[in-house]
Parts: structure tokens; sequence; C-alpha cells
């Protein structure tokens, strides 16, 4: 089994686990259970790695099971723990200097499942003491509330303290079983947390979607970064420096951006996220551990983004404004917000206007590009209204065209979201752009259609379509025009259009109509008359001579 299978099959079957586990529960509070669960394991297997490492011969992995029985331990670094204890607090600064943080014995996935498999009624209590533990002393930089979703008292486990304590057992005994064959490593797990998040948000609607960027379109926002801002033919950068995602969900499109880099050798100095919800905010804080990344690689901040609340980015001082390489995005669609005047003298915003009342939009994408470096890229989704609607949203879309920032328009087919039917666009934008058109990508008829979604073809046969590779490299190689799906658009045409940039207006996808030669029709219609009345009179003959009357 490939490694590729081997994921895809552990998240089946955590999916089949909570699938069938869940119940009447609520998809979303269910999913924040077993996620947890399966962060909690993560982090069990790589102390316990780490542990081994650090102690050496000292570490009494081979003990035996009655050995461990008869001293009431369920994990060997308890073992150690209790033979020595005036060694611990050096031990523990130890791990905390080399894998930044530290789980107590009893905490460990190893014992969580022990308590579970005999229905311990210590376990609720066990967990909530390990779970605060890791919010408030596990790490060294600040992971409070990470867990603040989980509430192991919530009735919706069960009504009384007992009840729950069964539940739980239930969870984790199936979560343990399911995932005791399969690797521990981050790419396998990362996966699967990936592949979990991805079933939720489809199985949850619009709301548990809000948080989700389906990969598929995550991979051509990540593909399009990565590639080489001035000259995208020549291939991916070597490194990204900084990357941020204003409106970063769980954070799958971040890490999609890092894997693609890393994929092609190149490498990514440090990862920036901001998101409002604080559920998801955890999500993706432990997503991006989940895939092996140090708490010094990351920085997710909970905060609102059109406010800008993060410190990090309200640096006045120009020379020390952080920029970033590439900054991908897929913030809420047409979100109302409350622009007021203090936000129109905002340094975001002040050179474009503010994005009307019903729709941040355009604030969301004026935010991003200011933190944009000179040879960064920027990707954003965002509905078809920003490209032509009126008032507020054409002064931003013509100031952005006149400076020549935007660069690439993509169009996409519609109901490839969990939380809209809606088809949408990505905006490529760039600070200093080496083409003065813009590149017009039609790609709203190229897909497979489902039942419930739509879904980009992705096939590694040449001879099947790729959907994704063919937007990607329609981009990457900007061709002048490719008939019923792209072309390169001169800003005199643009400005010609009112600066309009409905895609349908530079790239149809309606086929030309036949032209008729009328002449041409008539004489075959001729022709054919005098046919048929060669043929009657044939016919009624023959008719005549059987008695028959004509026709």
């Amino acid at each position: 089994m490939t490694t590729k299978e081997q994921q895809d099959k552990l998240g089946k079957t955590l999916w089949d686990i909570a699938d069938n586990l869940r119940g009447a529960m609520n998809a979303d509070n269910f999913r924040d259970y077993m996620l947890s669960f399966l962060f909690l394991r993560y982090l069990s297997y790589n102390y316990e790695e780490s542990a081994k490492k650090e102690l050496g011969k000292d570490y009494p992995d081979n003990t035996p099971l009655d050995v461990m029985s008869k001293l009431k331990v369920n994990t060997p670094l308890e073992i150690w723990y209790k033979e020595n204890a005036s060694e611990v607090i050096d031990f523990e600064k130890q791990m905390r200097r080399k894998v930044h943080f530290v789980i107590k014995p009893q905490h460990l996935w190893g014992n969580i499942t022990e308590l579970a498999r005999t229905q311990s009624s210590d376990l609720l209590i066990t967990l909530e003491e390990g779970f605060r533990y890791i919010e408030n002393e596990s790490f060294e930089s600040a992971f409070q509330g990470l867990f603040s979703d989980i509430n192991l008292n919530s009735e919706k486990l069960g009504k009384t303290s007992a009840e729950r304590n069964k539940m739980l057992c239930t969870i984790i005994q199936k979560i343990s079983d399911g995932i005791a064959d399969y690797s521990s490593d981050s790419d396998t797990l990362g996966d699967a947390y990936e592949y979990l998040i991805g079933k939720f948000a489809a199985g949850g609607g619009q709301k548990a979607g809000e948080f989700y960027t389906p990969q598929q379109i995550s991979t051509i926002l990540s593909e399009i970064v990565t590639l080489d801002g001035q000259e995208p033919k020549t291939g991916k950068k070597g490194k990204l420096d900084k990357v941020l995602d204003m409106a970063c969900g769980s954070g799958s499109l971040l890490l999609n951006v890092r894997k693609r880099i890393k994929d092609a050798g190149g490498s990514v100095g440090k990862i920036y996220g901001q998101e409002k919800n604080i559920t998801t905010y955890n999500l993706a804080r432990m997503n991006m551990l989940l895939h092996g990344m140090k708490d010094t690689e990351f920085e997710i901040f909970h905060g609102d983004t059109l406010e800008n609340q993060w410190e990090l980015l309200n640096e006045m001082n120009p020379s020390k404004k952080i920029e970033f390489d590439a900054i991908v995005a897929n913030p809420p669609f047409s979100l109302r917000w409350e622009p007021t005047d203090t936000l129109a003298e905002d340094f975001r915003f002040k050179s474009y206007g503010l994005a009307p009342k019903s729709a941040a939009d355009f604030a969301f994408l004026l935010h991003g590009f200011h933190f944009l470096g000179k040879e960064g890229t920027m990707a954003i989704i965002l509905p078809h209204g920003v490209l032509f609607r009126g008032g507020a949203e054409e002064r931003i879309r013509t100031k952005l065209l006149k400076d020549n920032h935007i660069d690439t328009v993509i169009g996409l087919p519609s109901n490839l979201f969990y939380s809209t039917g809606i088809p949408v666009c990505i905006l490529v934008l760039k600070k200093c752009k080496k083409h003065d058109d813009v590149l017009f990508i039609n790609a709203s008829e190229h897909y497979e259609k489902g039942k419930k979604q739509n879904t980009l073809r992705d096939s590694e046969d040449i001879d099947q379509p790729n959907d994704i590779r063919k937007i990607v490299e329609t981009y990457q190689f900007r061709p002048e025009y490719v008939e019923r799906y792209a072309r390169r658009v001169s800003m005199d045409e643009i400005e010609k259009n009112g600066y309009n940039l409905n895609i349908s207006r530079y790239v149809s996808t309606s086929l030309d109509e036949v032209k008729i030669d009328l002449k041409e029709v008539n004489t075959k219609l001729a022709t054919i008359n005098d046919s048929i009345k060669t043929n009657t009179e044939k016919h009624n003959e023959f008719l005549k001579e059987l008695g028959l009357s004509p026709i």
C-alpha cells in the first residue's frame, strides 16, 4: 500500500467511526472532539519518540505488561517518572528546549486509551486535566485556549457524568482501534486530519464550509503563488520567506502552499494566519502542529482582519512594515461590515477608498495587498460581483487596474464550494507586474458534474482531462489566446469597457453560430422537391396497374 493510499484509507476509517458514533450530535460538535483526540494522539507519539532519544537506554520501553499492571502504570514514561522523580524537572526543561512542549505521562494517549479500554471512571477528569495542561503549561509559546471548544461535561455526551465518561470511553477506544495499524508520522496523521476537516465541512452545510477551502481550489492558489512572480514560466521560487492568509480558517491553504514549495525542493521561512472564529482558530493551530510544524515556524492570530487587530500588521513606520512573498485567501463572500471614518483613513484603504457596507470583498483584498512584497504574488478567491459591481467597488477596481496591479482573472465553475453554489473567481495581484495587460481564464465549463457538488478533474493520465493543471499552466505560460478559454486583454480594451472585468466580455465559452448558405439550402430543397415529384409519379403508375387510387 502506497503512503497516499494509506493516508486515504486512514481518513476513511476515521470518518466511518465519526459517522457511526456521533448519532444525533451536531457534526461541528463531534468534529471538535474527534480532531482533538487525533491531535492528542499525534502529540503523544512525538513526545514519547523524543523521550526515547533523550533518555536512551534508561527509557523503560521493554517493561512487561504484567509488571506495568502491578505498578499501576500504562506507559513506559510513567515508570521513568516514578523511578526518577528528582530528575523530572531537568528532563522536562530539556524536552521544552528540544521539542518545545511537555506532556505529563498520565495525559499521554497510551494512558488515555487504556482508561477507555477498561471503562475507567477516571477518564473524563484525566482528559480535562490533560487538555488544560497542554493549553496552559505544555508549550513555551502561548497555546492558551487550544481546547476551549471541547466541553467534556456537555450533555451532548450524556446527561450524567457516568454517561459522559462511558461515551468518551467508546469514542476514544474506537479511534484507538481504528488508527492502531497506521503510521504515526506527521504526513499520515496530518492528512487524515485534513481529510476529516473536509468531510465535516462537506456534511455540515454552509456554516461548516466557511472555514475550509476545497483541496482542488487550494492547489490552484498554492501553485500560482509559489511560481516566480515576474517570470512564472521559469518555475517555482526557491524560497518563500513569509506567507500570509488573512482569513485562514483551518489553515489548510497555508499548509498547501508550504507543501507545494517544499515538494519542489524549496523552503518556507514562516507562515502567518489570521482567523476571527475561535473554534476555527484552534483547528488551525492544531493543523499546523499535526503537519510536523514547530510552534516557531508559524503564527496564527485570533482577531478581526478588517479591524486589523493584529499588532504585527499595525507598524506605522513604512521602513519596518512586514511584507509577504505570497498571500492567499478565501475570505467570507460579500460579508456585511461597518466601514467608518476612522477606517477611511486607515493606511490599508486610504489610497483606494472603502468597500461598501454590503460587501467587504475588496476590504479583504486591500488588506492583504497592502502587505504584499514587491516581488510577491497574491491570489484571492472572491465572488464574481467584484468584477463588475459599480459604486465604491468600481472605483477600487479601476485604481487597481490603472496602477497595473491586477495580473490575472480566473473564472471557476459553479458549485465547487461547500458554503455556496455560486461560481467564484480567483484574482491574482502583484505590486510590480511585468505585463501591462490582464490575463483572463474562463474555466467555468471545465469540471466534472456531481450530484451534490462539482469537482475539478485532476487525472494524472495525460490522455484524460486535468482542469487544475490546465488553469495553472495557462497562468504560468500566459498565452495570447486559447479559444473559448483564455485571452490576454489590453488595458485599452478594458478601459473601453469601463473597467468592467466580467469574464464573458473577454472570453466567451459559447460556440459561434454556424453560417448558413441560403442559396445552397434553396438548391437542395428544390432538388428534393423534384425527386419527390418524380418518385410520386412512378409510384402512382404502379398503383394504377394494381387498380388502386393514386396519391
